[in-house]
């Protein structure tokens, strides 16, 4: 999972001044019932969320971690992190984590907003002891950074958000959003090419983006296929990072 309320949209300036934050609909509706549902198939899963709400929904990070699931780091306010200059990018280590340690959060990994990382990153991830790194990209070690990647069409704005529209065209699909029934079929074909060949799959559902009861059955039937196979090991990035760690010697990506 992904984004925690609003704190991007309070970085863009797009929150309204006189709403009070801490109430987003996505913490408070359709979080708890993701939480429900992880339990139901007995799924421990990451949340990457944004240090600056860490304070603010206190009490959900409170209950994921109650429930056993790991909580990651997602920028301070959801920046594109690719973009950010030398200054910017310690400044965001700096806040973060210092707000991270208000609430009792301690990370071990990152997903960089946007996906992409800059070369600097590594060394920051490795000083501020975060194990390991989600972005886009190939599984392995880069820099003694365990490299847990994600793909685009494994993420479910992928399907959902307008404004996907140029990454979907570069995929060889069209501009318009797609249906949740696609993002299903493209899951589950891929978690049996995982089974099949031994691979890692990253799945990504985003709260905000639970608005209908066609995606939460989607985000059911999936959870029902991983939850229920012995063939498939599913477990927080945290333990998956641990794995790839020691076996190192299987992995050939490693930079110095």
């Amino acid at each position: 999972m992904d984004n925690l309320g609003e704190a991007q949209d309070v970085n863009k300036g797009l929150w309204p001044s006189d709403e009070p934050v801490g109430n987003h609909y996505s913490v408070r509706e359709k979080l708890p019932r993701m939480l429900d549902m992880l339990d139901e198939h007995g799924i421990k899963a990451t949340y990457f969320a944004e240090s600056w709400s860490l304070e603010v929904y206190g009490d959900a990070v409170e209950e994921m971690t109650r429930r056993g699931h790991e909580v990651a780091w997602h920028g301070y306010q959801h920046e594109p992190w690719a973009a950010l200059s030398a200054q910017e990018e310690e400044v965001n280590f700096r806040k973060s984590f210092e707000a991270a340690a208000r609430a009792g959060v301690s990370y071990k990994g990152f997903r960089p907003p946007g996906g992409s990382i800059n070369e600097r990153t590594y060394g920051l991830l490795r000083q501020n002891g975060v194990e390991y790194v989600s972005p886009l990209g190939n599984l392995g070690i880069e820099k003694g950074i365990v490299i847990l990647p994600f793909e685009w069409r494994g993420v479910d704005a992928f399907y959902y958000m307008e404004k996907f529209g140029a990454i979907r065209e570069a995929h060889g699909e069209q501009t318009g959003v797609l249906s949740p029934n696609a993002f299903r079929d493209f899951l589950l074909s891929k978690i049996q090419e995982a089974i099949a060949t031994g691979g890692y799959v990253s799945v990504l559902f985003h709260p905000f983006l639970q608005t209908s009861e066609e995606k939460f059955s989607v985000m059911g039937e999936i959870l029902h296929r991983i939850g229920g196979d012995p063939d498939i090991w599913c477990a927080p990035c945290d333990q998956v990072s641990r794995w790839v760690a020691e076996h190192a010697s299987a992995f050939t990506t490693d930079r110095v």
